[in-house]
């Protein structure tokens, strides 16, 4: 292999190209690349919280939801109660009421009915009595007539 003076000059100025490379290219070159890998290592880890962060709001938001549905189911069965409470009490209000009109009722049937028997009786006795005057053929007096009616009606 031969050894001239062009292969130790190419040699020097290679090593001269490194050392100013080193010296002023490198650093720079260097620098950014640190600062894009700290950007993306920075960016990754903010990433990582925010998605932690997801993760927690979404579980809170979970939670959230459950304890809604558990209130929400709380008060629908509150609600159903209440109605049942009021179907029951408007319930026995109406038979209440159904009970007293048909008492009151029953009351005005029973005083007619015994007004109406009242009524019969003293015409049944009036009856008898005129046609026991037919009979006999001979008035009685008014006092008498009036006793034996009211022993009729107390015998009836």
């Amino acid at each position: 292999m031969n050894l001239n003076a062009t292969i130790l000059g190419q040699a020097i100025a290679f090593v001269l190209f490194v050392l100013f490379c080193m010296k002023y290219v490198w650093p720079p070159l260097i620098a950014t690349i640190e600062k894009r890998q700290k950007e993306i290592a920075d960016n990754l880890a903010s990433a990582e919280r925010a998605k932690k962060a997801l993760d927690i709001v979404q579980a809170e938001a979970t939670d959230h939801l459950n304890q809604a549905k558990v209130e929400a189911q709380a008060i629908i069965e509150q609600a159903n109660k209440r109605k049942a409470q009021v179907v029951n009490e408007a319930k026995a209000e109406a038979e209440a009421e159904r009970n007293k009109i048909l008492a009151l009722a029953q009351a005005e049937i029973d005083a007619e009915r015994k007004r109406t028997r009242e009524e019969l009786r003293k015409q049944v006795a009036m009856l008898a009595l005129a046609g026991a005057e037919k009979i006999i053929e001979r008035s009685v007096d008014e006092a008498a007539n009036r006793d034996i009616v009211d022993k009729i009606v107390a015998e009836l």
